[in-house]
């Protein structure tokens, strides 16, 4: 009986090794297989959480739509986060200098403390590759036009961003979804920003037919 319990536990640990994520904080910097570009619907982030800090993300005539919400060092599965580094922090005038496509620098200090020192760069080569992923993504303009909340399937939004960039392929991006909100688009891609395929547990794609998406205001 008791070889027959300590069997059971053996295998039982065995399977949660197997099945626990493989997530490395502490990792050396610059050690990942690819990269998560993270676009927020910044409407929906002002009304979950922007209102309420008062953020100037969601000041009417800040007029944002896909923010950065940051570019991530992915493994293929799992990721790397706060990394040792000895690569010097940003200036204030570098974060302030990201939010105009970040929202706030107060995200773009937080987005390098937490990832970019996973990449393996500089602060200042990290931003500029952010904002170079960033541009290379073309957000489909028919986002913009709306002027009243809808309900759509989060489906949509994936086939609307491989219409307008012709290099993405189904198993390259994924939707995300808040409480009942669209959230973000994650799109993957090489060390050197080309398309890639995601990893398993990046592709938890929005399965809703009714998510809500307001527009921008």
């Amino acid at each position: 009986m008791r070889i027959a319990v300590l069997t059971l536990f053996a295998g039982l640990a065995g399977f949660c090794l197997w099945a626990a994520p493989s997530r490395a904080d502490g990792e050396p910097s610059g050690v990942f297989d690819y990269y998560v570009l993270s676009l927020s619907w910044s409407p929906t982030w002002c009304a979950l959480e922007g209102d309420a800090r008062g953020s100037p993300q969601c000041d009417a005539a800040a007029d944002f739509g896909w923010v950065l919400h940051g570019l991530w060092p992915q493994y293929h599965r799992g990721w790397p986060a706060f990394c040792p580094t000895t690569a010097r922090h940003p200036s204030r005038s570098m974060t302030a200098d990201m939010a105009d496509i970040m929202g706030t620098s107060g995200l773009a200090w937080y987005q390098w403390k937490k990832h970019g020192v996973c990449s393996g760069l500089s602060a200042p080569d990290y931003y500029a590759l952010a904002r170079k992923a960033y541009d290379g993504i073309t957000r489909p303009p028919v986002f913009r036009n709306l002027t009243k909340p809808v309900t759509l399937p989060a489906k949509l939004i994936e086939e609307a961003f491989l219409q307008s960039n012709p290099a993405l392929e189904p198993n390259m991006i994924t939707v995300t979804c808040k409480q009942g909100r669209i959230q973000e688009a994650r799109i993957c891609l090489s060390k050197t920003l080309d398309p890639v395929p995601c990893g398993q547990d990046t592709l938890r794609d929005c399965t809703l037919k009714n998510a809500l998406f307001d527009p921008i205001e």
